[in-house]
């Protein structure tokens, strides 16, 4: 027998498989993904059938170099990596890179997936390999090119029209869409009053009370009771009218049988471990990801749980009848169904052949590896095992009644009420509830019977208000986008993530509220790019991907159809919407001291108020809104205030004046003539002198720390050498100059400065001051003489040739950004 290597995702993974296949397999790690497009303009052409530039993936390469190493010694490949898209996709990625290596010569290659890392599945997966899936491939290939052009075309054009930083994706930006409507649609919420009337009854076996449903005949509706004063006139009519007592008019009891959830898929997982663990849907991905890939229980590494990255609500047979014979050893024979319970996932790409997330044996009790599992793997653990042996449980029965009682001529009251007669399933678990969902299986109503006169104790009246909608939350996000056929369960994650990194929505107490630049970007892409936000198209385009990966369709047609579009429509955007249309300023009214407007609006530091216009022969003034100050809902008395601010803290050592105040890039303090920012949770309308002088000491040290040489010159501006972002350099205020590598900046001096600097080009002016120099020159400059006719044309040639030098240097400068961009990403 051969020598034989495995690949492998994770080392943890291998460690586990390793145990399985003895001495002969030798298995390795790609630690994820090997190879990446290259992250430049150009890595995907659509001019050749979009054909895709990949190269390894830096951090990676030490482990490509040790399977190619290892690949040596061995006689065949067996490519196990994870069985789903992005699995197939690594493998193939590791596959090309061997073969145009000419590493792997004519060695044969493998494709195993298995579904649990066990003994069986892993040595049953090895017996009976495949070949790789060009239809999985191509899948993954076209959503890499989807995400890819979207993100390298989109990104680009809100730097330029917004701020630096941004970036939009192909289904991160419908989830943002999602999350700014819910909160648009709290904002336009108006609460409404409404009054509930309930009869507190007595019972000798228990007291309880009922709703009044009917008033003098008449249904009563949510709102026909508007305001105290209708509930007392009501109160008091239904009083009289009782005479201390209401007769039962009806009784109504029944059976109810409550089903049993279907097993994990990963969205449900996600969802529940939300609900019930308080786990972000990173985290539960992340502890899943442990579970599968093995714990060692004593002997070794053993995956705990089937593959969690799933739509399919499938069991094995095997499991099912592991699941049942220790339902009936634990909960009784009675519990056992008849015949299995079966679920259908309504996906319509669920591949039946995978499994729900399960135990990979149910007869793993979580109370019996609590001390082999951290807490959070213990939770997630429990939460899996439960789910999965309550699946396969009878239903649980319920008793219900429902008691109308009359009161008077047409008034009525109703009481309902449960009692759990079989548990079923639900000795075992319980499925967790939305924010919209309720229910009162719980509540007991004492036993009675028609013609029953019962003593009316007191009729209560209680206020309410009508409630927005609840903003979203993990769960609830997870649950929508599924819903909406947006992403699939295995990049909700990454959805979420990207969303908080990117600063466009913030969590809070478990809810996600947009930020104001989550809402800039959100209206300008719904409004220029609305099909490619909407939530139809998006699904579309995710069964698109899923008929690519069936081999119902080819991947090339789809890419094609949605370029065409998509490039016209971001072309035009780029020329034809204004920087000041894309940060979408909002006015909120006039400044009474000056009569300019007062406006606020998205800028490179956050969002500000502003007070006039940048055509006024005044310059404006600016004001950074305050933390919880939202763009969309601030009032002109507040955005005034923030003018009012400047707070006199009191002096340096030296006799300097310090105050604090909010400009247009932030909340500041600013000592003598120099500025310091106010960060983090510094507050400029409560920051303390004492807390101002640190932050100025710290200032000034950092600014030492800059400095590595200062020389006076008598004539001519100091020279400087100085630390910078990008490295050392030398300045005199006009010219900056850098510094050869071979050079060491502390050994410079005076003379070696000045030659450094003849040869570095005189800073360009920033845009307001060249603006401010030109129109100071023209306010000074004399009447000009008429020109001599032979001066004419060489004036024509030179005016003419400006346009052309901006338009190369916006071109360069547009190259530069979108390099940028290419690096960031």
């Amino acid at each position: 027998m051969g020598k034989h290597l495995i690949i492998v995702e994770s080392p943890a993974k291998a460690k586990t498989i390793k145990k399985y296949l003895g001495k002969d397999f030798e298995v390795l790690a790609s630690y994820g993904h090997v190879r990446d497009l290259v992250p430049k303009e150009g890595a995907v052409d659509p001019t050749q059938d979009f054909a895709m530039r990949y190269e390894v993936i830096p951090r990676n390469q030490k482990h490509v170099d040790a399977i190619t190493k290892a690949l040596k010694q061995a006689d065949d490949l067996y490519l196990a990596t994870d069985p789903d898209r992005e699995g197939e996709a690594i493998s193939w990625h590791l596959y090309e890179i061997l073969r145009e290596s000419g590493k792997l010569k004519d060695k044969p290659v493998h494709r195993v997936a298995f579904y649990e890392i066990t003994r069986q599945a892993v040595n049953d997966a090895i017996s009976h390999p495949r070949t790789l899936s060009n239809d999985l491939i191509d899948a993954q290939q076209a959503r890499r090119a989807l995400d890819y052009l979207v993100g390298f075309n989109l990104s680009p054009l809100l730097w330029r029209k917004i701020r630096r930083g941004l970036s939009a994706g192909r289904v991160q930006s419908p989830a943002l869409r999602m999350i700014v409507e819910r909160e648009e649609e709290i904002e336009r919420f108006v609460r409404q009053e409404y009054w509930t009337v309930d009869a507190r009854l007595t019972h000798p076996d228990t007291p309880f009370s009922a709703r009044l449903t009917h008033l003098g005949g008449r249904k009563l509706e949510q709102f026909d009771i508007g305001d105290v004063n209708a509930a007392d006139a009501t109160r008091e009519s239904l009083l009289t009218a009782a005479s201390g007592h209401l007769e039962v008019a009806k009784v109504e009891k029944k059976q109810r049988r409550r089903n049993p959830a279907p097993p994990f898929t990963t969205s449900t997982l996600q969802q529940e471990a939300a609900r019930k663990l308080g786990f972000s849907t990173r985290r539960t991905m992340q502890v899943a990801q442990n579970l599968y890939e093995g714990i060692d229980l004593g002997a070794g590494p053993i995956g705990l749980i089937t593959y969690m990255r799933t739509d399919s609500v499938n069991l094995a047979d095997e499991a099912v009848a592991e699941i049942r014979t220790l339902i009936a050893e634990r909960y009784g024979k009675d519990a056992v169904p008849a015949s299995p319970n079966r679920y259908r996932t309504k996906s319509k790409n669920a591949q039946e052949a995978h499994e729900a997330v399960r135990p990979t044996s149910a007869a793993r009790l979580p109370e019996e590896l609590r001390a082999r599992l951290t807490q959070d793997q213990f939770r997630l653990y429990e939460l899996i095992w439960k789910r999965t042996v309550a699946c396969q449980m009878i239903h649980a029965t319920l008793d219900t009644v429902s008691v109308d009682l009359a009161g008077g001529e047409g008034n009525m009251y109703r009481a309902t009420g449960s009692a759990l007669r079989d548990p079923g399933f639900m000795a075992v678990y319980r499925e967790g509830l939305d924010d919209a969902e309720q229910e009162n299986d719980n509540r007991l109503l004492p036993v009675m019977s028609e013609g029953d006169s019962l003593p009316l104790e007191d009729i209560l009246t209680e206020q309410h208000f009508t409630e927005p909608p609840p903003r979203y939350s993990e769960a609830s996000l997870v649950k929508a986008l599924e819903e909406h056929g947006i992403g699939r369960p295995s990049t909700y994650a990454a959805i979420i993530s990207t969303l908080q990194s990117r600063e466009y929505v913030e969590l809070e107490s478990r809810r996600f509220y947009p930020t104001d630049v989550g809402r800039v970007v959100n209206r300008f892409l719904t409004q220029h790019f609305t099909r490619y936000v909407d939530y139809d198209f998006t699904a579309r385009m995710e069964d698109s991907l899923d008929e690519i990966s069936r081999g119902e369709k080819n991947w090339i047609p789809v890419l094609r159809e949605f370029w065409e579009n998509f490039h016209a429509q971001v072309e035009d955007r780029a020329q034809s919407v204004s920087r000041d249309e894309a940060l979408q300023a909002r006015e909120i009214g006039i400044d009474p001291e000056s009569g300019k407007p007062v406006s606020v609006r998205m800028g490179r530091y956050g969002p500000f108020a502003q007070i006039g216009s940048r055509d006024d022969e005044d310059k404006p003034r600016f004001a950074g809104l305050r933390p919880g100050q939202k763009m969309d809902t601030i009032t002109l008395e507040e955005a005034l205030k923030l003018f009012d601010l400047p707070r006199h803290l009191g002096e340096t050592a030296e006799g300097k004046s310090i105050d604090a105040n909010i400009g247009r890039f932030g909340p500041y303090v600013k000592y003598g003539t120099k500025y310091c920012s106010i960060k983090g949770d510094d507050d400029p309308y409560t920051i303390t002198l004492e807390r101002a002088l640190v932050l100025i000491e710290e200032k000034e040290r950092l600014e030492a720390e800059r400095v590595i040489h200062h020389f006076e010159r008598e004539d001519a501006p100091a020279v400087e050498v100085l630390r910078g972002r990008y490295g050392p350099y030398v300045t005199d205020g006009e010219r900056n100059a850098r510094i050869p590598k071979d050079v060491e900046p502390e050994q410079l001096d005076l003379a070696a400065c000045e030659a450094l600097l003849a040869t570095a080009p005189v800073k360009k002016a920033r845009r307001g001051a060249a603006k401010a120099k030109a129109a100071a020159s023209d306010k000074a400059a004399p009447k000009k003489a008429t020109p001599k006719k032979k001066a004419a044309p060489k004036a024509k040639a030179a005016t003419a040739a400006k346009p052309r030098a901006k338009r190369k240097s916006a071109d360069s400068s547009e190259k530069a950004k979108n390099r940028a961009t290419a690096r960031q990403r």
